[in-house]
């Protein structure tokens, strides 16, 4: 049986209406900690029996824990497949011989944990759909992680119940190309709202896809601000890697780490480590890549950047930005550890930021920049190159930013000269200890 092809609707009340009316549309909403919003809307729009075969909230934990299992977090992965499992072959058993050879079934899922009253939890989500493409069908699978934004538990609700209707009609109707996908995804949403930074397909009807590519598409089309890749290069839940871990970041130049980036790695890690900051969990390497950096570069297409992240990833966590600002990388870092967070700099990168950030900009821009920095447990590392690299990096040395000793082919961050008047913040900064160098890298590329 073939998908039809309707309007393509934008609102969302038109939505609800156009899968309630669609006889062929028949499944189970179950819904924990924003309500049933998604049901809601189905339910208010008209023609709900077309559709509706079953609302269920399993909000107690109790309850929860009885229906789907116990052993997860309430809000994971885990107990969003836990429920789409259940809930679709308890749907299959009831349903499926009266009805199967004429219905497409499909089970939404999510489970939610809006602001909470002082708000001062994690406010996010798993949201997910399993469907029939056609009736008796293999099932197809969609699953979303999502960041919310808004400043109140009903508006956050609003936007969860929003975004089921969307993600319910375009897993049926826009599902043919990401762009089309996404699009309707997002409509009457915003970045503002809420972020996606995951979405995972399987099933049949994406045999052909790889998610990995649909979710740097969330990225370029505004949908979200950062996607963390895991050591197998996949996508996952942010907090998962970083959540309460000490992070050492390196920020790439056009997608590259730097001349030596797993030994900077360890000797950042020794040096943390011997500071003696109390802390039960190992720092965790991340290495920063960033979009508007690699404008212009292969790697702006999402296959390229795609095989870039595959290289990557045997070398730590990849966190995948949209933020122009390197303050902006921390303050979402941030979000998920209040941890020490070292970054390493190579003296490439560091120079080019001096030349490009600090010296051509007004200094009250600067005094801001370094206050950001000051603010939380953040210490940038300074890597040294050798001369040869150093000049590939940059076509050339800057003029009047390094002094340069022969016989001493090993250019640090000892070897930058600040110019006046900003020579005495940066000393400032040095013996506070929130720029050093990495001593014990030898750049040997």
């Amino acid at each position: 049986m073939s998908l039809p092809a309707p309007q393509q609707f934008t609102d969302i009340h038109a939505k609800a209406l156009a899968i309630n009316l669609e006889a062929s549309c028949y499944g189970t909403f179950a819904e924990i900690g924003a309500g049933q919003e998604v049901a809601r809307w189905f339910l208010s729009a008209g023609a709900a029996s077309g559709t509706v075969a079953q609302a269920i909230s399993a909000y107690d934990k109790t309850v929860s824990d009885d229906t789907y299992g116990a052993g997860t977090r309430y809000v994971s992965k885990e107990r969003l497949l836990a429920m789409l499992d259940y809930e679709y072959q308890l749907l299959l058993a009831r349903l499926a011989q009266a009805r199967g050879a004429h219905t497409r079934f499909f089970v939404f899922a999510d489970t939610v944990a809006t602001r909470n009253y002082q708000g001062t939890n994690e406010q996010h989500g798993w949201l997910g759909v399993r469907f029939q493409a056609e009736p008796d069908g293999q099932p197809n699978q969609i699953l979303l992680h999502i960041d919310l934004g808004d400043p109140t538990a009903l508006l956050q609700q609003q936007a969860i119940g929003t975004l089921g209707v969307n993600l319910i009609y375009a897993a049926y109707h826009q599902r043919s190309s990401s762009r089309g996908f996404l699009a309707g995804l997002f409509d009457d949403l915003s970045l503002e709202r809420l972020e996606i930074d995951v979405l995972e397909l399987t099933g049949p009807v994406f045999a052909n896809e790889d998610s990995r590519l649909w979710c740097l598409d969330l990225l370029r089309t505004g949908m979200c601000h950062a996607l963390v890749f895991d050591s197998n290069a996949q996508v996952v839940e942010p907090a998962t890697p970083l959540h309460k871990r000490p992070l050492i970041v390196q920020r790439t130049l056009r997608g590259h780490p730097g001349p030596s980036a797993a030994e900077a790695f360890q000797v950042a890690r020794h040096n943390l480590l011997a500071e003696g900051t109390a802390s039960d969990r190992e720092p965790l390497a991340v290495l920063e890549v960033n979009t508007p950096d690699l404008e212009g570069s292969a790697a702006s297409d999402n296959a390229e950047l795609l095989a870039l992240i595959e290289q990557l990833a045997p070398l730590g966590t990849v966190v995948v930005t949209d933020y122009p600002e390197g303050y902006e990388v921390l303050n979402y870092l941030r979000r998920y550890t209040a941890a020490p967070i070292r970054v390493i700099l190579w003296i490439s990168m560091f120079l080019q930021n001096m030349e490009d950030r600090v010296y051509q900009s007004l200094p009250g821009a600067v005094l801001e920049s370094f206050g950001r920095l000051l603010l939380t447990d953040v210490t940038v590392y300074v890597a040294p190159m050798r001369k040869e690299s150093l000049v590939a990096a940059l076509g050339g040395l800057p003029e009047g930013l390094l002094q340069e000793s022969p016989g001493h082919d090993l250019l640090s961050l000892d070897d930058f000269l600040p110019r006046p008047p900003l020579d005495h913040l940066f000393r400032y900064l040095r013996a506070a200890g929130r720029i050093a160098p990495l001593e014990g890298t030898q750049a040997k590329s």
